[in-house]
């Protein structure tokens, strides 16, 4: 369960899929379960403390998957970096109570942009990214990458997860991984199996400014743990 000693206040009756807004679009989240992908509307959404910040959860017989939306502060020094326009970050959490070999997590902007829209990968070591912009707005997406889901194995990501740390540095398997697609409109984390019991968080942060910016502010923005993020909004909330 995310945030447990957070207070937080159910909405009945979720209509709506939730997203982040952004200059490009809705930023939108997509659960795979085996083949399976999880409605976009939660079965529950609960409201916590704080403008803009909700968990919402999907639960199935094999698993429970939650996913915090929040504002987020980068906390980037001034005397490095411009100040962003906006910043938002996820946390995805799935626990399993069944064997699972195929589950897939996509944070992605709309499929069609604008002509005049470029995007790339904008990766680095322990972070998958990709960058969006237009000759007004440069927006950052990243999270963890599959060096990071190995390496937090025990902590975030389950246990048998660290013996894949080869794989990941080769870089060369083909059932697990981190997709950009084609378009690099954003990201799709393929996990590798996942055991009963098992429990997996992904942090995803969002981040745009001024494409006149030359500081490359928005991708150190998103280089952020789901503990940093998990942390920043247990201690704000009151």
């Amino acid at each position: 369960m995310l945030l447990p000693t957070v207070p937080r206040t159910r909405i009945h009756g979720p209509t709506a899929r939730p997203s982040v807004d952004t200059p490009f679009g809705p930023l939108t989240f997509t659960t795979t379960l085996d083949g399976t992908t999880l409605p976009p509307v939660p079965d529950q959404l609960f409201r916590l403390p704080g403008e803009g910040r909700t968990i919402a959860r999907w639960t199935t017989h094999a698993t429970t998957v939650e996913l915090l939306l929040t504002p987020y502060d980068a906390d980037l020094d001034p005397d490095t970096w411009s100040p962003l326009t906006a910043a938002h970050a996820a946390v995805w959490r799935i626990e399993t109570r069944s064997a699972l070999t195929r589950v897939r997590f996509t944070a992605a902007l709309p499929r069609h942009l604008p002509e005049d829209v470029e995007t790339y990968w904008n990766g680095g070591q322990s972070l998958a990214a990709v960058t969006v912009e237009d000759h007004h707005t440069r927006l950052s997406l990243g999270g963890d990458d599959e060096v990071v889901l190995c390496e937090a194995a025990g902590n975030t990501t389950p246990r048998h997860w660290a013996a894949l740390i080869d794989e990941a540095y080769e870089g060369a398997n083909t059932t697990w991984g981190i997709d950009f697609g084609g378009d690099h409109h954003g990201i799709t984390w393929r996990l590798p199996p996942l055991n009963p019991g098992d429990r997996c968080e992904l942090p995803v942060v969002t981040a745009w400014t001024d494409a006149a910016d030359e500081t490359e502010n928005t991708w150190y923005a998103v280089m952020a743990s789901s503990a940093a993020l998990l942390r920043q909004v247990a201690t704000t909330w009151s």
